[in-house]
């Protein structure tokens, strides 16, 4: 089928100047605000935020994860301040360790990030309170209003993150870019101006206020710079409401901006502040939470896959987004508290029991930095806008006539164009959705006419748009002189080598062969690889290259007519996936690697974090095919009474096999500590392949021992809302099954190069809590996924506690995975180590 649209011609120049943000008149790169899109320093901008609070992260390691995240394409990072985090006591306010936020903007400085703090003071965040200390609550009856007693908390709370960002503003070289003021609040504009009016007092300031403004939020004229959201499910829905219509519009192509579901447990679904579209001829669409994950609360446990991330994040990018925010990028662990714990409760009159501690989110990054197959997928889409968001961002999103007929149907295509008005654009398409999957499209073509430029009609023959697939094709997109009229394979980045030749990479997609579309005035000669087809077509104006077999020999080379040379770099869309670009050992590179990859050009080195291969994003059979190690026992035969110990689980390999391929390489291989780098020839690349000097350390196995099985699982209770309660504390005591892992501390004079050290059990239950002696330091909620633990956070050698109740028959609770009823088992305890690899020019 041929889908058709006309991109029509530009619309008036955006508004500029019409709002009250304002730069440092120091910035050397001002940032401004125009009714479409941002710019900064002039030229269009199109931020790439993610969310990571360092309140719920060891501080030790805060630089590696935020340089995890600027190599995943983030450029600035958002961090919640949760008052309760810092000030539980009145009084007594805390900015040491783990809440040093003076600390963590400066090393987001450090590292070419922008930090945007979310000062609140109601955050949200899943936190209990939503943040504000038990302190403030009872101090007043009207919290999150202009009531004095409320304000006059809120005062030297925001006086003491002005004395901790002092100095970090854009008017003196800091990386402050953005402040949001409180959160979800819809229907209290006057609020709204008191707070930012109360920030500005205190010291704070940056070139952009912002505020959620999702739910018809009414905002105070002019003040505050609207902020949207979506999330591809949700936990705080009801557990038996199926997929929620609020998520499935996400993967829809439209201008609508509000999401009317995000924090709907919260506030009157039926009141609206505003009309959805109030703020779009004032204000460009920009977003701070895309959901990176979903957490999970007790009734309701969602699931969230890769590409549900990336296909969401891609639609908005068609829909007409011009700056990507993530909530969450990065996961974390709830602080201990002082007087209480610290989240989301039916204790405190919240509708949804959240756990205790884990806050991973499903977070591309996990709770203990673990990489996700999620982080692929937004880090291809962060590349692109890294080169092209400059472009992108002024484009305007335009529909076609043929859209889907309902947030129901299945069977037609979606797509959309962002177009520049005149000659070029890009084509964005969605045909993933998760939990009912969209149908293969066949024979499927596109037409899209310009208003200065004839129609272009791609691919030259028909193709089959799978399902599952979602992609961006450049639309005449210009490459260092080269014009590609299309390609039917999403632009990666460039890359410059060493000749000064401008390598364009691109990203093909699974099912559908790569064709590339060339404007022959702008090619005095081509080079393909051996197999391909190369044509003249459209009266010699055009040259088609098709038969390319995508990988990383797929290699186009072209020269201009002004005698510069452009090449085209076809990667397969696995290999895509393993796409990173960033300054190594002096120079722009581009690095493909399966495992993490950081850049610290400060150390001058490059850093890889093998990724096991069985990450905790993984499927877990629930059914117990992971329980060879863990099934005996629990029912009360061997060890059920504490006397028979398990048969210790091996260790996954710490000696995997690492390998990287670089363009354009360096002038001699780089060198690490404990290794040899071996050099060979990838496609158009070069890998070097890691051969360890020695064997790696034995690491010792974990042993598991089985204490008690479990008694009947607990009768079901309900709170806030009618909603499911998490079983209280005393069932962990009295019903659940316990087991015993020993974690042998490496042996004294063992040499232990840095890396990750992590616990993975494979169980079924309910919920499960771990403890160290009486102290709890992990818990999870059931979702049929494997349970990390960190073992670098507890005492070395301690062993641990496990505590799991199983589930009622009659629970209600949704899961993406049910476990069998009344059953309550760890399967299979495994201890994964990793080696970190540190590449430096030699």
């Amino acid at each position: 089928m041929r889908h058709q649209v006309s991109i029509p011609p530009p619309s008036a120049p955006p508004l500029r100047g019409h709002l009250p943000f304002a730069d440092a008149p120091t910035a050397p790169d001002p940032i401004e605000v125009t009714s479409r899109w941002l710019t900064r320093g002039g030229r269009p901008w199109f931020p790439v935020s993610g969310e990571f609070h360092y309140s719920r992260y060891p501080a030790r390691e805060w630089e590696e994860e935020l340089l995890k995240m600027k190599a995943g394409g983030v450029t600035a990072v958002a961090s919640y301040v949760i008052w309760i985090h810092h000030e539980e006591t009145e009084g007594r306010v805390r900015f040491d360790a783990d809440r040093d936020l003076r600390r963590f903007a400066r090393l987001c400085a450090r590292h070419g990030l922008d930090f945007i703090p979310r000062i609140g003071p109601w955050s949200h965040a899943e936190v209990r309170g939503g943040g504000l200390p038990d302190w403030v609550l009872a101090r007043t009856a009207a919290p999150r209003t202009d009531d004095p007693a409320y304000l006059a908390a809120v005062r030297p709370w925001w006086d003491a993150i002005a004395s901790q960002l002092d100095g970090l503003d854009r008017a003196h070289g800091g990386p402050i870019v953005a402040i949001q003021i409180e959160n979800e609040l819809y229907d209290r504009p006057g609020h709204l101006r008191t707070l930012k009016r109360m920030a500005q007092e205190a010291g704070l300031g940056a070139p952009l206020w912002t505020s959620t403004a999702w739910g018809g939020v009414h905002l105070p004229d002019d003040e505050l710079l609207p902020l949207y959201g979506g999330y591809s499910e949700a936990f705080w829905t009801e557990a038996d409401g199926g997929w929620p219509d609020t998520c499935r519009k996400h993967f829809f192509f439209t201008h609508q901006r509000d999401d009317e579901g995000i924090g709907a447990d919260l506030r009157p679904t039926t009141v609206r502040g505003t009309d959805p579209d109030t703020y779009a001829d004032q204000f460009p669409w920009a977003t701070c939470e895309l959901g990176g994950g979903m957490a999970v609360a007790y009734h309701r446990r969602p699931r969230v896959d890769a590409a549900d991330v990336g296909a969401l994040g891609l639609t908005k990018i068609g829909c007409g987004s011009v700056w990507q925010g993530y909530y969450m990028f990065h996961g974390g662990t709830n602080p201990a508290g002082e007087r209480t714990t610290l989240q989301e409760s039916h204790a405190t009159a919240y509708p949804n029991d959240l756990p205790v501690l884990t806050y991973d989110f499903q977070a591309p990054l996990g709770e203990y930095g673990q990489y996700r197959p999620s982080y692929d997928e937004l880090r291809l889409q962060h590349l692109l806008l890294a080169d092209f968001g400059e472009v992108i961002a002024p484009m305007r999103s335009v529909l076609p006539d043929g859209r889907p007929r309902g947030q129901h149907d299945r069977d037609t295509l979606r797509w959309a164009v962002r177009g520049d008005g005149r000659t070029s654009g890009f084509l964005f398409v969605t045909n993933h959705q998760p939990h009912e999957p969209l149908p293969d499209h066949p024979d499927t073509s596109f037409t899209i006419g310009f208003p200065e430029a004839p129609p272009l009609t791609l691919p030259s023959t028909p193709v089959t748009v799978p399902t599952g697939a979602y992609f961006c094709w450049p639309l005449r997109l210009d490459v260092a002189g080269l014009r590609l009229d299309w390609a039917t394979a999403q632009p990666v980045c460039t890359i410059v080598d060493d000749h000064g030749r401008t390598v364009l990479v691109l990203a093909a997609t699974d099912g559908i062969m790569p064709e590339l579309a060339l404007d022959a005035r702008t090619v005095r000669s081509v080079a393909t690889p051996p197999g391909t087809d190369v044509a003249a077509v459209t009266d010699g104006d055009r040259v088609l290259i098709t038969g390319l077999r995508p990988g990383t020999d797929a290699l186009v080379e072209t020269e201009t007519p002004a005698g510069d040379r452009v090449a085209l770099l076809v990667l397969d869309a696995t290999t895509a996936r393993t796409a990173y670009r960033g300054e190594a050992w002096g120079a722009q590179r581009l690095v493909l690697c399966a495992d993490g990859v950081v850049f610290d050009a400060t150390n001058g080195e490059v850093r890889i974090h093998p990724r096991p291969s069985d990450d905790a994003s993984g499927a877990h059979d629930a059914s117990g095919a992971h329980g060879a190690d863990g099934a005996d026992g629990a029912d009360g035969a061997d060890g059920a009474d504490g006397s028979g110990p398990r048969t210790p689980a091996p260790p996954v390999s710490t000696v995997s096999t690492v390998s990287l391929s670089v363009l354009p390489a360096p002038h001699r291989p780089p060198t690490t500590p404990g290794a040899t780098v071996k050099e060979s020839q990838d496609g158009a690349l070069t890998r070097y392949t890691l051969v360890p000097d020695e064997d790696a350390p034995t690491v010792p196995a974990v042993t598991l021992t089985a204490i008690r099985p479990a008694g009947p699982a607990p009768a079901p209770q309900t709170g806030v809302l009618g909603r499911a309660s998490a079983p209280a504390d005393e069932h962990y005591d009295t019903k659940a099954a316990v087991y015993r892992v020993d974690v042998p501390a490496t042996r004294a004079g063992t040499p232990t190069p840095p890396g990750s050290d992590l616990l993975r059990l494979h169980w079924t239950g309910d919920v499960a809590r771990a403890y160290v002696g009486d102290t709890l330091v992990a818990d999870q909620f059931f979702t049929g996924r494997p349970w990390d633990i960190a073992l670098d956070r507890l005492p070395p050698g301690e062993p641990l506690t496990l505590r799991i109740l199983p589930l009622a028959a009659d629970a209600a609770v949704h899961l993406p995975v049910t476990p069998p009823a009344g059953v309550a088992e760890l399967r299979q305890a495994e201890r994964i180590t990793t080696r970190t690899w540190r590449l430096g020019p030699t």
